[in-house]
């Protein structure tokens, strides 16, 4: 059984500024922030929230952009035994009511630029306080600026004694089905996931420097490239965006300066960088070791490409779900098999079973299902979900895949995605597969949609390069040798751009209601 070093978050903190005073933990353009200095500002807000009524237990959500500020208010939070619901800040007001209302929040930390979103959450929760972080117009009693807070003296308050299995977060699923529910994550499951990445790399201590460049909100990014560097008294170098060109280029930048040996992040992001025309030193002085690729499936197609342009540095594809802290798998330099997502983390299990969790023999295709220290604690305030999600400690993803026999897990497609024509089944990554291969083709997504008849087919909806064009002749002449008929999509359609969330993963459900209204016009 695992063996773990801390008990809550704030012990990390606590441990690192004994360690290491002087070291800098957080790189933000100009700014460097020490270990102590860290340890000072946690201790600044986390007075600020027992002076405004905050209690253990009690839920405190974010609605922030990438900030030294964000991760301040992680550890804050954590340190008085309240809980952290970090909030996509895509979301429109409804959808951030819904989320502060379902875990019934007490204050929300958000940014200026947010503001049209969140500025009138105080008459539609239950917050009290609304923290402003870059600016403040509304100031009050209930509207605080967050420069206040830094500049005011509290008493330094002793942490609360937190356990391993104690809730540290409550992470909102995507909701792909219905409205989203909230993973309660422990401190266990977290730090489990730090672990189990620290034996992957095969590094010490001191050697996870990482660029935190994604929405921090996304569990990926905030295990990966916030909390695991700051675990393991490495350093996390905070990206507000990558917007644009400018911020692209200045992300290669920073992985430059750093020296980071390893670099996360999700397909589009390695897609742009294997079309990029980078300066000859990018490839000669880069030190990463692992592209790690997780969040959404990779395709064959960007993995070949990305590994002909990058000579130096492996493309590492892993795999995750939110409900698991969020990384199950991942490849590593010392064993990378193309196509899969690598062999489970440091004591976790995974096998594959049938609709009725009955286990399936090695190479066969079926439901994902964990079990380990990742494994969230549940759905918040929803016991029959859990109950049918958790079933004597197995989660189960909802993603068809297979084992092979060395233990590498290959990812076939959601279960949720799985289009069944005529009692055949038909995976949409399987066709996707196919079309990322021609050339003029950006970017893609099958889903099923129902016929006349009752029977789902399948249709694809395609985002073509800049400057190509295409026909839906040309592209089902294109698949006509590479999928058997019953596979072969019954309608092309073309967007300018693809509807994506805040991590680029492309979003089926928004297609699927796209194809309902094309379906009511025709």
């Amino acid at each position: 059984m695992q063996q773990y070093r801390f008990n809550n978050l704030y012990d990390v903190i606590e441990y690192n500024a004994q360690l290491a005073t002087k070291k800098t933990i957080i790189y933000e353009d100009g700014l460097k922030i020490s270990n102590i200095m860290l340890k000072d500002y946690v201790d600044k807000v986390s007075g600020f929230l027992i002076d405004s009524g905050i209690k253990p237990g009690d839920k405190v959500a974010l609605v922030m952009s990438n900030s030294w500020q964000y991760i301040v208010n992680i550890f804050a939070i954590s340190k008085i035994g309240a809980i952290v619901v970090p909030i996509n800040n895509f979301f429109k007001m409804d959808e951030i009511s819904y989320v502060l209302n379902d875990a019934r929040a007490k204050i929300l930390f958000s940014s200026e630029k947010f503001s049209v979103e969140t500025k009138g959450l105080l008459s539609k929760t239950e917050i009290n306080k609304i923290v402003w972080v870059n600016g403040c117009a509304l100031e009050n009693e209930n509207n605080i600026d967050y420069s206040k807070i830094m500049n005011a003296v509290y008493p330094v308050n002793k942490p609360f004694d937190l356990k391993l299995d104690d809730t540290a977060f409550i992470l909102y699923t995507s909701g792909t089905t219905g409205k989203p529910k909230g993973a309660e994550l422990s401190f266990k499951n977290i730090f489990s996931n730090c672990e189990g990445g620290k034996k992957l790399m095969g590094v010490k201590d001191g050697q996870i420097r990482m660029l935190s460049y994604l929405p921090m909100f996304h569990a990926f990014t905030l295990t990966a490239t916030v909390i695991l560097p700051v675990y393991t008294n490495s350093g996390v170098v905070v990206i507000r965006s990558i917007s644009n060109r400018s911020d692209f280029k200045n992300l290669l930048k920073q992985l430059l300066l750093h020296r980071c040996r390893y670099f996360a992040g999700v397909p589009d992001i390695y897609s742009a960088m294997s079309k990029a025309t980078l300066p000859w030193y990018f490839h000669w002085f880069h030190n990463v070791k692992g592209f790690i690729s997780g969040a959404a499936p990779l395709s064959d197609e960007v993995s070949k490409r990305f590994s002909t342009s990058f000579k130096r540095g492996k493309l590492l594809q892993g795999y995750g779900i939110t409900e698991c802290s969020p990384i199950v798998s991942c490849n590593s330099p010392a064993e990378n098999k193309v196509g899969s997502v690598g062999k489970p983390l440091l004591d976790y299990q995974v096998k594959i079973c049938d609709d009725n969790m009955k286990d399936l023999e090695i190479g066969s295709i079926g439901e994902i299902c964990v079990k380990g220290d990742c494994v969230m604690k549940g759905y918040y305030n929803r016991p029959e979900d859990t109950k049918e999600a958790i079933i004597d400690g197995w989660f189960r993803t909802g993603d068809i895949g297979r084992l092979d026999k060395e233990g590498f897990i290959y990812i076939v497609d959601r279960k949720k995605d799985l289009i069944i024509h005529k009692g055949m089944n038909i995976y949409p990554r399987e066709i996707e597969e196919v079309l990322y291969t021609y050339d003029k083709i950006n970017a893609c997504a099958v889903v099923g949609i129902r016929d006349d008849d009752g029977n789902e087919v399948p249709v694809v909806y395609i985002e073509l390069r800049e400057d190509q064009t295409c026909t839906e002749t040309e592209i089902k002449d294109f698949l006509k040798p590479h999928l058997a008929s019953f596979k072969q999509p019954r309608r092309v359609y073309f967007m300018a751009e693809l509807p994506r969330n805040a991590t680029k993963k492309i979003l089926k459900r928004e297609l699927r209601e796209l194809h309902k209204t094309i379906g009511e016009r025709n």
